[in-house]
């Protein structure tokens, strides 16, 4: 089976930093693939020319095969690539339901190529995916009242509407507490196995990235030095020496 994300020498410097120097990996249908490494370590950079808000010095990335290498964040979305991101972004004075149904209509207006009126249809898809994801009690509240956690929640559901074939979440489980993360980990993971929806995923939480992820990328200085299933990677002395430390359990130092 072709894989869905496909990246390929991928270069970005800022001025004389090499932020990403010569990445490539590949993400398949129904798998969650962790990308880990210091603060520095070019995570973000790369996240950002996977989803068009950087382009590439040199390099390609091919979602199902084609080339959507620098093309401008709506076009990727339309193509079918979901994204959370460290810090939500979602409508504070709209409610739950509200967020998904924007999310929904937006994807609605890809597939059709025109706007009509579904309303009904968007509101019934909308609660459904709530339900899915444990929401369907705050669907009608405004999300500049919810918790963090149920935030996250909230911004899962609006890359879901999108239907993605790739879904990249950035630090998905900053701020929430030791529970939500692995909870909503499990939920991502067992949603992206029933719909086949290739996940990349950055973390600095270990028990959240040794737990969930089927393979594990470590970058370091912008340049991969480990790839593998996570006991590999937890065993790799360079990992262990630039990131992970010693005395683990589950990755943790």
């Amino acid at each position: 089976m072709a894989p869905v994300l496909e990246v390929e020498d991928l270069h970005r410097a800022f001025g004389g930093v090499q932020a990403v120097a010569g990445v490539g990996f590949a993400v398949a249908a129904g798998q969650m693939l962790a990308l880990i490494g210091p603060n520095g370590a070019g995570k973000s950079t790369l996240f950002n020319m996977l989803n068009g808000q950087l382009r590439p010095d040199a390099g390609r990335v091919l979602l199902r095969g084609q080339d959507i290498t620098g093309l401008p964040p709506r076009r990727i979305w339309r193509m079918g690539v979901g994204r959370t991101f460290q810090i939500t972004a979602t409508f504070g004075s709209m409610t739950v339901r509200e967020n998904v149904q924007m999310a929904l209509l937006s994807h609605h207006h890809r597939l059709m190529g025109l706007w009509r009126p579904v309303a009904t249809q968007q509101r019934d898809a909308a609660e459904a995916l709530l339900a899915r994801l444990g929401m369907a009690e705050q669907a009608g509240r405004a999300c500049g009242i919810l918790a963090y956690g149920d935030l996250k929640r909230v911004e899962l559901a609006v890359a879901l509407a999108n239907d993605p074939a790739l879904l990249l979440m950035d630090e998905p489980t900053a701020g929430m507490a030791p529970a939500e993360r692995i909870g909503l980990m499990a939920l991502t993971a067992a949603i992206a196995r029933e719909r086949g929806i290739a996940v990349l995923f950055t973390e600095h939480d270990m028990d959240v990235v040794f737990g969930h992820a089927d393979h594990i990328l470590v970058l370091d200085r912008g340049r991969l030095i480990a790839a593998g299933p996570p006991d590999a990677v937890r065993a790799d002395a360079r990992v262990r020496e630039v990131y992970l430390g010693s005395g683990l359990t589950h990755g943790v130092a």
